[in-house]
This record gives structure tokens, sequence and C-alpha cells, in this order.
């Protein structure tokens, strides 16, 4: 099955029971930042993760969700508590039509409240350009939902579940599954224990379709030993030269395992001792709290040592708000770890302004830059910065990038690919350049298997198309199962859909399995006639008949007709169904017949040599009208016709044109059709049920000439048995 990539900005209705899946990259579609991908399948559209892009501001920052309906998005998921990946939550949980349900996980949750909060207050954005308010932040918080991981969950029949991915306290990767598709969407995951968390997990259920980051492309990621003896290096390098040393950072994230090398570090270093580390930002205590609370969710390491004493109440390390607290003029040699770690705005920013003109100074980069952001320029060392005053500033200081980020690189990525060996892989949240280097990469790994996976990387807005078929198995259920099965057993119940499950059950077991009940319609039908009980039962004659009092008969065990002599009618009670209401409006037109007066009776039949003529009207529809010539038997055929017609037209909702009435007509040649010499003439009724099964019955003989559907024979064959009387001769 080849794929389809949709480039169209325009939304199509999409059916319940499509088969097409269709996959959307509002933000992260060959880029970094503000991540956002749109699913839908099966009438289900779900959104993962709501991120803001670090480099751009206000309504720029936000993914394209203008290319959707808020309000018709059944589900969110949010990763992980970075802001390309969460940023934009509050404003879409506030200022859209947004009614669906939005889940995450509890550290996630209680880190997203302080980190955004946070955001707001070091913004350096116009109040107009502000997508939200610490307000909005506080009453998005109502709105989100935890789950833990491995805990299932089922919202409108989509079933969906998290894996550990390592990368921050609390990311997630979510698999999601829809009528048997199994999607599944890493966020930003690491599948190297560092520190104090643990590695991704691989999952055992195998998706259908991976949804992966290609942050890193093909680049691979140094020994964790030999990063940080390089890191440390560089930081000794700088003080005791007399310099001072900035790491900007997340405020949560890599920021605590940084903090758990360098206080190990100093402390196995007396000498730096007199060189103090701060660690620049308004949450450190509340950061602090958080991962404290969280310590079942890292890795053994960490476990194990929390029995000893808490790693994360630091020895050498001191806690700093604002810069205001750091005393530029007299402060020495020092290293200070300040937010944001992107330097776009913030006490980062305003500390690297003052210091970058002095040589002895060090700037080290030690996470993933996106474009556009001060921390990304200064990467190719320019000799002058702009400050965010606008006044140039000269660029002396050291600039080192050691990368600590928590992202997979190529060899991780290919590991997990080839451990999962899903069909179908999206490549998302990377540079086009590195994103498609990846992608040639794995397609070259591939090249040699007999049914390589397919690897797609579609651009922001472009929609990505798949096909999925699966088979729909019904589950039999209640009093239906009972029955052993054997080979030919044919179960008849009702069809029931719940979501993407089918069952099979008796119509007695919907009260026990399901929130419907089985109702029956009672029919009763008041038929004028003017004679009494056994003319009644003459008119029925022919019938199966059962003479419950000498007033009421049950006919063909369904329909029970009562007469009321002086009211002079017949009442006809039944219990509706296709096959009774046929019978019912056999019952009627006999009494009917039964109330002709019999001079009109006699006058019909006084003429012996009468025919019929077949006449089509306006509707090219054929009927039969006497002529001056018909006789009895014909009108009687005529009548039994038109009983035909409209008791067919009831029971397979058809139209009066969907009927075709014909004569054949055996010539001399077929002595065996011949009636004292002369040819024999008979009418044949064709009609065609739902366009494909094709019904012609011999009206003349009463027999079914041609029938595709069994149930449909069945039914006429009895029918037709019981309707002798209608339209038989004299």
């Amino acid at each position: 099955m080849e794929p389809i990539i949709v480039d169209s900005r325009e939304e199509g209705t999409v059916e319940i029971d499509s088969d097409i899946l269709r996959l959307r990259p509002l933000g992260a579609g060959q880029e970094v930042g503000r991540s956002c991908i749109y699913m839908e399948f099966k009438g289900k559209k779900i959104l993962l993760d709501c991120g803001i892009h670090p480099g751009l501001n206000g309504m720029d920052a936000l993914p394209f969700v203008d290319l959707i309906d808020p309000e018709e998005i059944d589900l969110l998921l949010i990763s992980h508590f970075h802001l390309d990946h969460c940023g934009a939550l509050p404003w879409f949980l506030q200022k859209t039509t947004f009614k669906g349900r939005c889940f995450m996980t509890h550290a996630t949750k209680a880190i997203y409240r302080w980190l955004l909060a946070d955001c707001i207050k070091v913004s350096n954005i116009s109040a107009e350009q502000m997508l939200y308010t610490e307000q909005d932040l506080e009453q998005s918080m109502d709105k989100i939902e935890t789950i833990n991981f491995h805990e299932e969950k089922e919202i409108a029949g989509v079933r969906f579940w998290c894996y550990n991915a390592g990368h921050v306290l609390g990311a997630a990767m979510f698999m999601i599954e829809i009528a048997g598709v199994k999607i599944l969407y890493t966020g930003d995951f690491s599948r190297q224990e560092d520190r104090h968390l643990m590695s991704a997990e691989i999952p055992a259920i195998k998706p259908d379709i991976l949804i992966i980051e290609s942050t890193y492309g093909t680049h691979i990621h140094e020994k964790r030993e030999e990063r940080e003896a390089r890191f440390t290096g560089i930081v000794y390098d700088t003080v005791t030269r007399g310099g001072k040393c900035l790491i900007p950072v997340f405020a949560l994230g890599r920021a605590q395992e940084l903090l758990l090398i360098l206080d190990e570090y100093w402390a196995q270093h007396p000498e730096l001792h007199e060189y103090p580390i701060y660690y620049a930002s308004s949450l450190a205590k509340k950061c602090m709290s958080v991962y404290q609370t969280y310590i079942n969710a890292m890795n053994n390491r960490i476990k194990r040592q929390i029995a000893i004493n808490n790693p994360f109440v630091f020895k050498h390390i001191s806690n700093l708000k604002s810069k205001a607290h750091l005393d530029m003029d007299e402060i020495g040699p020092c290293v200070v770890m300040a937010t944001p770690g992107m330097m776009q705005s913030g006490l980062s920013r305003e500390l690297f302004e003052s210091w970058c003109s002095d040589r002895k100074n060090c700037c080290i980069i030690a996470g993933y830059c996106v474009e556009g952001t001060l921390a990304k320029q200064i990467l190719s060392e320019p000799e002058e910065i702009v400050a965010m005053s606008g006044q140039k500033l000269a660029r002396k200081c050291q600039i080192e990038y050691i990368s600590f980020s928590a992202h997979t690189d190529y060899k991780q990525t290919s590991e997990f690919i080839r451990a999962l060996r899903p069909p179908h892989i999206m490549l998302v949240h990377g540079e086009a350049n590195e994103m498609n280097r990846l992608k040639l990469a794995l397609i070259r790994e591939y090249e040699d298997q007999e049914k390589p996976p397919e690897f797609h990387n579609p651009q922001n807005t472009v929609t990505l198309e798949l096909h999925f078929r699966g088979e729909k198995i019904a589950k039999v259920m209640g009093n239906l199962a009972v029955t052993k099965p054997t080979a030919g057993l044919r179960l008849s119940g009702i069809l029931v859909k719940r979501n993407f499950s089918y069952h099979l059950l008796a119509p007695s077991d919907l009260n026990k399995y399901t929130d419907m009940v089985m109702s029956t319609i009672s029919q009763r039908l008041t038929v004028p006639f003017e004679d009494d009980f056994d003319h009644m039962l003459t008119a029925f004659q022919g019938y199966h008949l059962e003479q419950i009092s000498d007033c009421s008969v049950k006919v063909f065990d369904q329909i029970q007709a009562t007469i009321d002599v002086q009211k002079k009618f017949v009442i006809l009670d039944w219990i509706s169904s296709p096959e009774s209401d046929m019978y019912a409006d056999t019952l009627i037109a006999s009494l009917l017949k039964s109330s002709i007066k019999n001079e009109e009776i006699a006058s019909l039949s006084s003429n012996k040599t009468m025919d019929v003529d077949m006449v089509s009207d306006d509707n090219d529809v054929k009927k039969f009208y006497p002529s001056t010539k018909t006789i009895s038997s014909q009108a009687k055929e005529l009548l039994f016709t038109n009983l035909l017609i409209d008791s067919l037209r009831e029971m397979f909702s058809l139209q009066e044109k969907d009927f075709v009435v014909r004569t054949v007509k055996h010539d001399s040649k077929t002595t065996m059709m011949m009636t004292d010499n002369v040819p024999k003439v008979e009418k044949l009724l064709a009609f065609k049920i739902d366009n494909e099964a094709d019904v012609e019955i011999n009206i003349t003989s009463r027999q079914i000439v041609r029938c595709d559907l069994d149930h449909v024979r069945n039914m006429l064959n009895r029918f037709l048995s019981n309707s002798v009387e209608i339209g038989a001769n004299s």
C-alpha cells in the first residue's frame, strides 16, 4: 500500500468507518519547536502535544491550529513539560472551543504549572503579545487529567496508555489504539540512562505507526563519561583562571543532571570550594521539591541513594532568584546556571550580556538550540551580538557546546526502530536537513529487507494518509454462546457495535450487555365487514386457521381476527414484523374482496371472453387493467398482482417503478403448454432488492422463478402458499 501525501489546508469530511488514517503535523514538521501532531481515524480526532516555538513570539509561536476545529478534538495528550511541547496548552484550553479531555503524567502536571508561571514572569514581550495570563494558567489546571505509566484508559473508543520516555522527569511515550490500529508517539525520548533518569522503555506491543523524534538526525552522542569529563574540565579551567562560567539551562530537566554532576565534582575537589555555584532560577526551591516528591519516577541509582541521603539537597550549590542577588561588580570566579536555556530572554540573557566581553569568562551551551535563539547564534562564535536593548556588544568570552540534551542519537533511534519494526515511521521534531539525512540513512539501513518500513517526514500542515483495513470480528455473547459451535452452525441475533467492538446477542440479552432494551410494536387495524363470523371464515378459506372463540380466530399463527357483528367490522391484532405485516395485508385484501356485493361479483364475472390489457403509465410501470373482455379468473389474477406488489413494496421499501410485469406466451410448438389447442399466456413479476438481488415470480402459477437470496425465497414461498384463495379460479 502506497501512502498518500496531501498538501491541503482544507480538512475534508471523514466517515466514521473510513479506513484512512490521517496524520498532520501542525508543528514540529521539519522543524524543532511547537510540537503538535493532529491525528484522525474512524471519526476520532486526537492532538499529540501543544507547544510553542522558542524562537518566535505571540501568535506566531503557536502551532497551525487554525487549520482544525478545536471543538472536534476528542483527546489531547501531552508528552512532557518542555515549552515546545506544552507551552501553548493554557491558550488552547482557555482561548479556544476545545471541549475534549487532556491527559499528562502526574510529574508533568506538577512541573507544568511552575514552569509556565515562570515563563510568564520572565517574558519580555508586551501584554498584547502574551498568549495567556497566570489566571489562564491556573484555570487550565482543572481541565488537565493525569495518567500513570502503563495505566490504560479508554475515551470514546480510543484506548491509550503510556511508557517512560527518559528525557526529563515525567516524560511519556503514548501508545494509542483505535479500531485495532496502534500508534506510538515518542515525544522527546532518550535511550541512555543518566545520573537520575532511567532510559526510555521499549514497548512489548508492536505499533502499526511510529511517530518518532529526529532532533539529532544522524549525529552520534559522545560517551557519557567523556562528556562529563570535558564539561567539568572546562568549568575547572574557567574558574581557576578567574573567570565566570555561565551555563544556560531550563529550570527543570537537564539542570538537575548538571547540578548532580557539579555537586559531586566539587565534593571530590576541595580546592574548588572557594568558588561558588549558583542555581539562578525563581523556581529553584519549587523545582527541588517536585524532584524530591517523584523519586519513584527516577532510576535505581537515585532510589538507592535516597535511602541514605537526599541527592537533591546540594552541599556546594546555592539558589538565586534573580540577577539582583549577584553583586556584578564584586563577584569573583563562579559558576552560574541560569534560565532559560536558549537565552531568548530572562536571567541567562542578562548575565551573558554582562559577561560576554571578558575573555576569561565562558558560556557552556549544554542542550539543543532552536534556530532564531541567541544560544544557537553564539555557537558560530560571532564577534559581536545584539543586546535586548538593541546595543551591539563585543563577544570575547569562550563558547563551548557540550550536549547533555536527553534526545536519542542516530544509533539509539535505529536500535529503537529495529526493536519495534513498525511498518510506518513518521519523523517529527527535527530541522529539515537533519531530518532528511536521518530518513535517507534509515532507508539505506533497511533497503535489503524484503518488506522495509516506510519512512515519512511531512512538512507542517501537510497531511499523511495511510490505509488500514482490518477484519471485523463479532464476539458471540449471552444465550447465543451457550451452544458449542459446530461446523455449519448458523446463528441469528442482533449485531451490536460499541465503539469499535462487535457483539452478536440474542434480543433477550440486550438489556444485560448493553444499555438498550428490546421493544415490540403491537398493531391493530379495523376493517369494515358487514357479514357474520361464518362469512369471515369463508373469506379466510385456504389459510391456516385456529379458532379461539365464537367470534375470534388466529390466522397463520400470528394474526388474531375478531369480528364485531353489531358494529360491522373485523379487528386485526398482531405483533409487527415484515412477515406478519405481509400476512395482515393478505387478510385485509381477503376481507375487502368478500365484502364486494353479489351483484358486483356477478357483473365482474358475467363475461367469459374478456381479456386483460397491459398498459404503461407515465412512470413506465406495467399494470393490468380489465378490458371489456375481462373474465373472473383474470380479474382475480389482477387482484393478486396488485396485492403482491403492495406487500413487496412494504416489505422491501420499494417503489411502484421498481416492478415490471411482463407476459410470456407459449406458441403451438410447445405442446405441453397448450390448453385446448390455445397457446398458454403467463404473467411474470420482476423486481430487484437493494439493486443487487434479482427476483422473478410467475403470477399465473404462483411459483418463484428466480430469487438470489435464500431468506427472501423462504418468505415468499410461505406467502404464496398461504395465498391460494387470493386470485384463485372460481
